[in-house]
């Protein structure tokens, strides 16, 4: 245990979640320290065993540190964690004794768990369509068909495998699943989404569908292995950049107790906490000891837990150095790129922070993924109608080379997306014209108030035929450009089935039906449901190129643009459709794509069919279309011979001609 400044540590051994130690054992300084960290061997110990620690030394606010053997801590390397049922955020951070009342950690078993051959994946990025899921969400209502005591959980996860395989998707990417602290919320409510980590090992035990405190270890690992046997990745959201601690009046849980003023960013009257998180406190990503905490999490998650990937949220924060200031080479984002037991391992940041950190496009590292803003606000824009658009749109399908052709990287540095937790689900960007938060108590001050969404003509649910065929033509529009667009696509959990959140964009605090996956859509929107299992299926079908960087690949592929005209794109601010005739790299199927974000129909003429089409331009896609004629397999579409094809309003086409032979590039 490290703690630099502490005088004397106890361990606490436990025979009930919520009761007093059973056990206290008085740590020697001469016998059970060595330089800054507290060790001790405790025989006969088996797993399953509860313990914590109290800490003593000084409580100097002015020098930044908050020691109160009051306090009873959790393991900072705990593999799992028990919660008492009168577990209580207020009574850590009150004056007294909170023992029985504390989150306990666990001694966890060494091995043993049957891997039955299973390893990470390793699929190729450009084979990969990630879907962004909360774990608990996915499951946990009653229409999901999932038995009571599984919902919720990973177990419950399990149970849809087989839906997610339909689907087409080839990575989850679950939402916090690290141990977090539910009552850091508005008084009321939960901390739903789980960014408020207690541990950066355990797994959060409420997803496990057995009481018992290791039975969550072995049913992430089951959930994993299925997953695996499936074909599918698993990535974590990770939250290195804050804890469940808060800011100076948060609770005391675990690492504020040891060495705050080693694990977090202090102002410089070290009595406050740095808050590029926006959550009250922030990590010390580069200090040392918080380095070598957050290297030892992911080779952890990575080799006994078999995890694929992460995405890091609020990543630039570990961009950060110890005075908060940007670093051109930050140490613990090398650390992990270089660590070989993370080689194979996808890292994706959220390459921006708080506190207005912003590096999409010049996040540092030779592997890293971003998550692209950018792509998300211009695609919404131009989809929207807004003025001086078209270009941004062209830029975001070629991958972004504005913002990653700099690099000689591979396309899928750019993680694009539409939508993500964090905002308006799909259906509400073309239900809602502003956010409607009052359900989180904050008076509706929480979230983002720019969405670049549009209601469509009526805020909310609708009756009117008119505005909801609009509508499911809007969703289906965005999620082609989301799909057919160069780098690696994500979805937002349920947008495949128009999952709404009735138009609350920050829904962290609410675990009820506002945030879970109303199952009775999959029949309700089975129309869109198809048109996302078509697109994926032509996606993953098309086998991008791997090997090529984004520049050689847009260099080795010819790409020409068109307005309604031939050969005539309008790149005017007042323009609002744009059509591109794409004959990717070494393949044998052409595109043509039509986009119409105008009020009024558009006539686009066509170019003629490219040399040695065997069978001239089929349609694959039309938004505007009932299913099934909004998507069919690639090739298998109705033949389109006239010389101009007729676009409704709001919508997008793509037709494709097979080729024979060899064609030269330019």
């Amino acid at each position: 245990m490290f703690s630099r400044d502490s005088t004397k540590l106890e361990l606490l051994l436990f025979d009930s979640p919520d009761g007093e130690p059973a056990h206290t054992l008085a740590l020697d300084r001469a016998r059970n320290r060595s330089y800054h960290y507290w060790h001790v061997f405790v025989p006969d110990l088996r797993p399953g065993q509860l313990y914590a620690y109290r800490a003593y030394g000084p409580h100097a606010p002015e020098r930044g540190l908050h020691f109160d053997p009051q306090k009873v801590l959790l393991d900072p390397y705990g593999r799992a964690i028990c919660a008492p049922p009168g577990w209580s955020r207020a009574a850590a951070t009150a004056a007294g004794d909170n023992a029985t009342s504390a989150h306990k950690s666990v001694v966890a078993p060494a091995g043993g768990y049957d891997w039955e051959g299973d390893h990470p994946l390793a699929r190729p990025f450009a084979e990969t369509v990630v879907y962004e899921m909360h774990v608990a969400g996915f499951t946990k209502h009653p229409s999901s068909g999932v038995a009571p005591e599984r919902r919720g959980t990973f177990m419950g996860l399990v149970e849809k495998i087989p839906y997610l395989q339909e689907l087409g998707i080839t990575a989850v990417e679950l939402m916090p699943v690290f141990c977090f602290d539910p009552q850091g919320a508005p008084p009321g409510r939960v901390n739903y989404w789980g960014y408020s980590p207690l541990s950066c090992f355990a797994p959060h035990p409420a997803y496990a569908s057995r009481p018992e405190p290791l039975a969550v270890l072995d049913e992430f690992r089951d959930m994993v292995k299925a997953l695996h046997k499936a074909g599918l990745e698993v990535i974590l959201d990770v939250v290195f950049n804050h804890t469940a601690e808060g800011d100076h009046r948060g609770p005391t849980l675990c690492y504020r107790g040891l060495a705050n003023d080693v694990y977090y960013h202090l102002e410089g009257d070290r009595r406050h906490y740095s808050n590029y998180s926006g959550a009250g406190n922030t990590l010390n990503a580069n200090q040392p000891i918080v380095r070598r905490l957050i290297r030892d999490s992911l080779r952890y998650w990575v080799e006994e837990m078999h995890v694929d990937g992460f995405r890091f949220d609020l990543a630039s924060i570990l961009a950060r150095d110890e005075r908060g200031r940007a670093m051109d080479n930050p140490p613990i984002l090398w650390d992990l790129e270089s660590d070989p037991a993370l080689a194979r391992t996808k890292l994706i940041a959220e390459a921006w922070d708080a506190a207005g950190l912003y590096q999409v496009g010049c996040f540092v590292g030779e592997s890293w993924k971003e998550w692209n803003g950018r792509f998300r606000d211009d695609v919404r824009r131009f989809v929207r109608g807004d003025a001086g658009t078209v270009g941004l749109l062209a830029t975001r399908l070629l991958g972004s080379p504005d913002l990653f052709g700099h690099e000689e990287r591979e396309p899928e540095q750019s993680v694009h997306f539409v939508t993500c937790h964090d905002g308006f689900t799909l259906n509400d960007l073309v239900s809602y014209d502003r956010k409607h938060n009052e359900a989180n108590g904050e008076e509706n001050r929480d979230g983002c108030n720019e969405n670049f969404s549009w209601n469509c003509g009526q805020e909310g649910p609708t009756d009117d035929p008119a505005i909801e065929a609009l509508r499911n033509r809007q969703v289906k529009t965005l999620l082609a450009l989301n799909l057919i667009a160069i780098g690696m696509p994500m979805l937002l959990m349920g947008d495949e089935v128009r999952r709404t959140q009735h138009g609350n964009n920050n829904a962290y605090c609410l675990d009820d039906e506002t945030s879970w996956l109303d199952w009775s859509l999959l029949e309700r929107h089975a129309d869109v449901h198809r048109f996302v299992k078509q697109l994926i299926a032509v996606r993953l079908a098309a086998r991008p190129e791997r090997g090529l960087s984004l520049n050689q690949l847009l260099r080795e592929s010819r790409i020409t643009w068109h307005g309604v005209r031939i050969g005539a794109p309008d790149w005017s601010e007042t323009s609002h459709s744009l059509a591109a005739s794409v004959h990717p790299y070494r393949g044998d199927v052409v595109f043509h794509v039509m986009i119409n974000a105008w009020w009024q129909e558009l006539e686009f003429e066509l170019p003629a069919p490219p040399p040695g089409s065997r069978s001239g331009w089929r349609r694959w896609v039309d938004t505007a279309l009932p299913a099934p004629d909004d998507a069919h397999p690639l090739g298998e579409g109705p033949p389109v011979e006239a010389p101009s094809y007729r676009l409704t309003p709001r919508s997008l086409a793509a037709l494709v001609a097979s080729t024979e032979g060899d064609r030269t590039t330019e």
